[in-house]
């Protein structure tokens, strides 16, 4: 983003009327005016000037002067209307530690410096997002609902940036697999102990009890070994599949969506180049409630205009995947291991209408995006009765196709991780709004007798079942 010009005050005109008053430095005898007519003038003067004086005393005295002047200036320090988060200096390795180890793992060179280090690009690549944004200078940061502050004791949030999802896929085989040299192996299991153990040496941790620390596990296994240990926090998920009713909550925690794997369509709305009706492609087989790929596989895979084809992730298999979302009017989105699957996300970016078939996803951002507007939801029993889908689909007119494909357009952003006004801001716009529950908590927990439930509290209010067809 260019820097807003600076507003710079305009230098001494000799034009001006407070300049000119006098046009002569003396008065000759044949200029001389009666008395009267000089004191009027004099006194209109005075006045003048001292208007001038208050107004201008009363706008420097103005704090809104000072925060306007920073904003021409290209920077405005108002962290006092935004909400302060504190960022842990983590241990090495559980931060760019990660990212050496999962290069090591593959045959890459030891760094000398972190800042050579690379992330690896992956559909959970929103915990190096938010941490790269929040080592960003203060000034490249203006629009952000959040601050970072250096002093804990300012801060409102702790923000704990433990690469967690990194940490899963750190080894190319799990340990276990390869026998005696299993043991040196790198062990996601380990970090996540050693993260927990660093936190509750910390006070600030120890504090609040953790309501106040934010934690990033995107991938549905991410600190699955610890997770109850730091489930009071504000969880930033893709989805509740592997969370308890007692450790996830709309409530307290927030969406992420995935990072998308293909290109984004930079075309304009229309259907000229979009001659295939619907598209998938992925894993055929998962596990529980993404059992229905199967399902739809057998009933889809010789449909006319239908492109359905299973799929790992690889290099060719994005680029076809990305000519396949490109033509295509409408893309499956099945429910994977979990609720929620990165095909959605890389529908969005392609203009291409997402059909979702999930029972129990949850969506991100969904306070300022309607999904019945860019998407089609169809329950799991209806979606595998013969027929059915792709007959609803064919009676789709084009001119609804035009009007999905614009609404698409214009939530697109919030799905682009590069974009400076996309998925990092609007995150961080979620994670603020957490604030006031997350003092409500806190104050709260000192207060109550702790006892054992066999249900969970008002505090845990689980997610719900969604089964609403979108009418088209």
């Amino acid at each position: 983003m260019n820097p807003r010009p600076k507003i710079r005050s305009p230098p001494p005109n000799s034009k001006s009327p407070f300049f000119n008053v006098f046009p002569n430095s003396s008065f000759s005898s044949s200029h001389k005016m009666p008395r009267k007519s000089f004191i009027k003038p004099t006194l209109t003067l005075a006045s003048l000037l001292s208007f001038s004086l208050f107004a201008l005393y009363f706008v420097l005295s103005s704090p809104n002067f000072y925060i306007q002047q920073k904003i021409h200036d290209g920077y405005v320090d108002d962290k006092a209307n935004k909400v302060k988060v504190y960022v842990y200096d983590l241990p090495r390795k559980l931060t760019y530690g990660v990212i050496e180890s999962y290069e090591k793992s593959r045959g890459g060179e030891a760094k000398t410096d972190d800042a050579l280090l690379k992330y690896p690009g992956h559909q959970h690549s929103a915990e190096w997002y938010l941490f790269r944004d929040l080592n960003r200078p203060s000034h490249d940061r203006v629009d952000s609902a959040v601050a970072r502050v250096y002093d804990p004791d300012q801060a409102d949030l702790f923000y704990v940036p433990f690469f967690s999802s990194l940490s899963l896929v750190v080894n190319l085989n799990r340990p276990g697999t390869l026998g005696a040299a299993a043991p040196s192996l790198y062990s996601d299991e380990e970090m996540q102990e050693s993260l927990i153990e660093w936190l509750e040496n910390q006070e600030y941790w120890k504090r609040n009890n953790g309501w106040d620390h934010v934690f990033i596990c995107q991938d549905p296994n991410a600190l699955y070994k610890v997770v109850d240990r730091v489930k009071n926090g504000v969880l930033l998920v893709s989805d509740f599949g592997r969370l308890t009713h007692n450790q996830g909550s709309l409530v307290k925690d927030v969406i992420l969506p995935y990072s998308h794997r293909i290109n984004s369509y930079l075309g304009n709305v229309g259907v000229e180049n979009r001659d295939k009706l619907l598209f998938f492609m992925g894993n055929r087989y998962r596990k529980e409630g993404g059992k229905v790929r199967d399902l739809l596989f057998q009933l889809l895979e010789n449909e006319e205009d239908v492109i359905i084809k299973h799929g790992a992730q690889s290099r060719e298999s994005r680029r076809e995947a990305t000519r396949g979302m490109h033509t295509s009017k409408f893309c499956l989105h099945p429910a994977g291991d979990t609720p929620s699957a990165c095909r959605l996300f890389d529908a969005i970016v392609s203009l291409c209408i997402p059909v979702v078939v999930s029972d129990y996803i949850e969506l991100p951002f969904e306070d300022v995006i309607d999904y019945r507007k860019v998407a089609i939801f169809v329950d799991t029993n209806t979606a595998v009765q013969p027929g059915y889908l792709v007959k609803l689909l064919r009676t789709v007119s084009t001119e609804r196709i035009l009007e999905f494909q614009r609404d698409l357009k214009k939530v697109k952003h919030y799905f682009e991780y590069e974009d400076p006004n996309g998925t990092v801001k609007e995150i961080w716009r979620q994670v603020s709004q957490k604030l006031p529950l997350v003092n409500l908590m806190k104050n709260r927990d000192k207060r109550l007798v702790k006892r054992d439930l066999t249900e969970p509290d008002c505090s845990c209010l689980c997610s719900n079942q969604s089964g609403i067809q979108t009418t088209l």
